[in-house]
């Protein structure tokens, strides 16, 4: 007779909800106005403004490594949460600026804030990471495989920008923002996500050199392949359809209507794209979180800079329902309904 396996224990345990118990952020001192880009490229500030919603971006310290904005929002979310940094099971850094290709960078976040009993994994997934990051955190934490996770978005744009290329300069800055994980004994939380990618898409978005592919050598170090490459109406178009259909999805999953949304978070990269997926969702405008006009587009930090903002601010109260919609390059898109 053949033997039937033996469930794991944890099989039998009943799946748990999963909540932000805390947040936090950071962003550098440097200050890049438009003025002061007019000055390095043909731009001005009225073009900025009129087609971005940009003002000013954030610039971190040549020896600022996007792990250490990382681990400088991380202690703000972990001091909210009330916590102590050995209670991390898991860490997930979500950039698409590492420190180095290897080892991760949540590795160095897990140094430098003293979390020594996490695991730590980066997320690749662009301007959308963060939120892959929360349903990545959810599924360990709704399984009892890990208690708390903590997951951080973090970029340093500036140091893959081409600083002669008027077109996406004026787009980026730095940044990091972190949210902690768990379980808090209620059923609020995290009630939807959806994630979904597209590589089709691949070449209106991207860094062309630096990888395997085409390494940065000698002949081709002055071609600016280690920067960002961006067709600009092509992302505005595929943007606008990803993030609609995905905050779609999540409202769905989650059994809600745009009308029971008290707060929606989209990605900070243009202002347009923003007030698109408004009045497509139907919206009033004061609905929408918006600090693009401060810090520019930081990448996976963005909605996580944001998120804090929000909640340290008030603009989000303790059961009011938060939508977060996100794109990226890959094409990568993600949302998520949460119950605060």
């Amino acid at each position: 007779m053949k033997r039937q396996p033996r469930s794991s224990p944890r099989s039998h345990k009943t799946l748990r909800t999963v909540s932000i118990v805390g947040t936090g952020s950071y962003v550098p001192e440097n200050v890049l106005t438009n003025e002061d880009l007019s000055r390095m490229v043909d731009t001005s500030d009225e073009w900025i403004t009129t087609r971005t919603g940009i003002k000013e971006r954030r610039i971190a310290a040549k020896d600022e490594n996007t792990s250490d904005m990382a681990a400088k929002a991380a202690l703000n979310a972990i001091d909210q949460a009330k916590i102590s940094p050995k209670e991390i099971d898991l860490i997930l850094v979500a950039t698409a600026t590492p420190d180095m290709l290897f080892p991760a960078t949540a590795c160095f976040v897990q140094k430098k804030i003293g979390a020594t009993n996490a695991a730590c994994l980066d997320i690749s997934a662009a301007c959308a990471g963060f939120i892959f990051g929360l349903e990545i955190a959810q599924q360990f934490i709704t399984s009892h495989t890990y208690d708390t996770v903590l997951v951080i978005g973090a970029d340093k744009l500036t140091s893959i920008t081409n600083w002669t290329d008027r077109n996406t300069c004026v787009l980026f800055g730095d940044g990091a923002g972190a949210a902690v994980l768990r379980h808090r004994g209620s059923p609020h939380g995290v009630i939807s996500t959806h994630i979904g990618s597209d590589g089709q898409y691949t070449n209106i978005l991207f860094m062309p050199g630096g990888g395997s592919r085409c390494p940065i050598t000698r002949e081709n170090a002055d071609m600016n392949l280690a920067t960002i490459h961006m067709t600009g109406k092509e992302v505005y178009k595929q943007a606008v359809i990803a993030m609609l259909n995905a905050a779609k999805k999540a409202l769905d999953q989650a059994g809600l209507s745009i009308e029971d949304i008290a707060c929606v978070i989209p990605h900070q990269a243009n202002l347009r794209i923003m007030e698109a997926i408004a009045d497509r969702l139907g919206i009033s405008r004061d609905k929408m979180f918006v600090n693009l006009d401060r810090y520019g587009n930081t990448s996976a930090a963005a909605v996580a800079i944001a998120l804090d903002e929000a909640n340290r601010t008030g603009r989000i109260k303790r059961g009011d329902y938060v939508l977060m919609v996100v794109f990226g390059g890959g094409l990568t898109w993600a949302s998520t309904v949460i119950e605060w």
